[in-house]
């Protein structure tokens, strides 16, 4: 009884990685699944959104070399 008991858990903890990877692997489910949520966390970029994140950049840039100028200034008077 014992032996059988024992063969049946090393069955189990064999064959249940292998099953997972296996199932996780087919070129199916990866498409229907894993693409799809992709498209959801990250869309495909749109030009509005596109230009708004560029819009955003400039600004940041110019306002991060005005701060440099006006830190040169400061120090060329000291």
């Amino acid at each position: 009884m014992g032996v059988k008991i024992e063969m049946f858990r090393m069955m189990l903890y064999l064959s249940f990685p292998v099953t997972m990877f296996w199932i996780s692997n087919q070129a199916e489910y990866f498409e229907e699944y894993i693409v799809k949520r992709k498209r959801e966390i990250f869309p495909p970029d749109e030009s509005l959104h596109r230009k708004e994140l560029e819009d955003f950049k400039e600004r940041m840039r110019l306002r991060k070399e005005q701060r440099l100028q006006k830190e040169m200034s400061l120090e060329s008077k000291n």
